[in-house]
């Protein structure tokens, strides 16, 4: 049985109905026999509010207490998702960066993943859970949290599918693949069907904001094929980012 990492991003699961959503793109994959991990970001824009609340308080924050800060939107999210799935008669179960966990270096605010011990995902997917893991954060030597910064749950996402030797690792976000221009602003915007990670690479370095470059970086360090997909169709076609 083989192993599929999902990642759905902040607009996937803004509400309550879009979790329910996300539910659909995740049970199609349980119900084929595959084992299923989950990386989940924040809900919309809540880590933004939630920076913003902290620089009304002092402008100079402690920058280890901003990543305490920002992790628990993520934590919000997985445990809502776990929630709607056991609703609907799946088991599943969520765990935080720390719990898995996802060791980092110490860097503040972009941190970078040195390892990750997945035990304790082998042992819930042995018992047949879904696996859905907080995005965006891990811990460093001290047992402090930290956040990986921008795009760090398509980081965790690929990270995980790397440290699992998943099939493939299925990035959900609120378009439909990988364009050569912003399709939301640009009717004649293409669409690729394949793309290699050194042009998905190209395009992230000028300015795409599809995918990070670290987690691109890191697919192709460790050859893990990549989809982006619209979580919003019901069987997205998107793009394959690989060899």
């Amino acid at each position: 049985m083989g192993i599929i990492v999902q990642k759905f991003g902040g607009s996937s699961v803004a509400d309550n109905t879009k979790l329910f959503n996300v539910c659909k793109h995740i049970i199609r994959e349980y119900n084929s026999k595959k084992q299923v991990v989950v990386v989940v970001s924040a809900q919309g824009k809540t880590t933004d509010q939630l920076i913003r609340e902290a620089l009304e308080i002092d402008k100079n924050p402690s920058q280890r207490e901003i990543d305490m800060l920002i992790s628990t939107g993520e934590q919000v999210t997985i445990s809502k998702l776990a929630i709607c799935l056991n609703k609907l008669g799946y088991q599943a179960i969520s765990l935080t960066g720390w719990q898995v966990p996802i060791k980092t270096n110490d860097v503040a605010n972009n941190a970078d993943i040195e390892h990750i011990n997945i035990n304790r995902i082998l042992n819930e997917l042995e018992q047949n859970k879904i696996v859905i893991v907080a995005g965006f954060q891990g811990i460093n030597k001290y047992n402090d949290i930290t956040t990986l910064g921008r795009g760090g749950s398509d980081t965790t996402a690929v990270g995980l599918a790397a440290a699992l030797k998943a099939e493939r690792c299925d990035i959900y976000t609120d378009v439909d693949g990988v364009y050569n221009r912003d399709p939301r602003t640009n009717k004649n915007a293409y669409k690729f069907e394949n793309i290699s990670y050194d042009e998905m690479l190209k395009l992230a370095n000028d300015g795409a904001q599809v995918l990070h470059y670290k987690c691109i970086e890191l697919a192709a360090r460790f050859n893990v094929p990549i989809y982006v997909k619209s979580s919003f169709e019901k069987n997205p076609i998107g793009t394959f980012v690989g060899k």
